[in-house]
């Protein structure tokens, strides 16, 4: 039995750990581009897309850019007025088809950086609309917690905003991780509890989520 699943742990529990601790979520593509996600969240995603209909996508976080050539295919189905930036400290490993694709600008900085926020304003104003916005970069508490600060100013009632990987440092994977999305959730959530409506029925919809937690809609 793994280290991260104990015996008294729920179905969901074993499953989810199983699939986190075996890395299949590491040999996860789109396109041939790896996406490293769990694919019941990026089906949730394409759902969640296809009902707001966002004209930006922020995703902080951007890896190879499975899941940033994953929005824009998306995108080009359901919202072709569209923009998707994707931010991170080093894009020198994002795959060439993701560089390829015109909705997708790249901005290399950190997350929290005021370029971020004034970029993202710039381009609300440009395509109007709704935001679809992704927080996978740093897993550290306090760096989450800074990313949630720069999206109360700048995102607007009904936006959508996913914080991922809420389930390391124990919940239930990565127990030894130490405070990371999650522990950052519970001290936004704490101190702004009018920000967000939990969206549960996502949360919930198929079991487990690397995302506990960090289904979110902008009141």
């Amino acid at each position: 039995m793994d280290a991260t699943i104990t015996p008294m742990a729920s179905a969901s529990e074993q499953y989810h750990s199983w699939y986190y601790d075996t890395a299949v979520w590491r040999k996860t593509t789109f396109l041939g581009v790896p996406c490293l996600k769990s694919v019941s969240d990026l089906w949730n995603y394409q759902e969640i897309l296809a009902q707001i209909q966002p004209s930006v996508v922020l995703e902080l976080g951007t890896y190879d850019g499975g899941s940033t050539l994953y929005f824009a295919e998306i995108l080009q189905l359901i919202s072709p007025r569209s923009r998707i930036l994707s931010v991170d400290i080093d894009h020198s490993i994002v795959h060439e088809r993701v560089r390829r694709q015109l909705q997708v600008e790249l901005l290399q900085c950190d997350s929290r950086s005021p370029t971020v926020a004034a970029r993202f304003s710039e381009l609300r104003r440009e395509y109007g609309g709704k935001a679809f916005c992704i927080l996978d970069s740093a897993h550290t508490k306090q760096h989450v917690y800074d990313e949630l600060m720069m999206l109360r100013s700048i995102t607007e009632s009904g936006d959508y905003v996913v914080v991922e990987d809420g389930n390391i440092n124990g919940h239930p994977v990565l127990p030894d991780w130490g405070p990371g999305p999650y522990e950052a959730l519970e001290e936004y959530l704490a101190q702004y509890p009018n920000d967000y409506t939990p969206d549960l029925e996502r949360e919930n919809k198929f079991g487990f989520t690397f995302s506990p937690k960090g289904f979110l809609i902008r009141r």
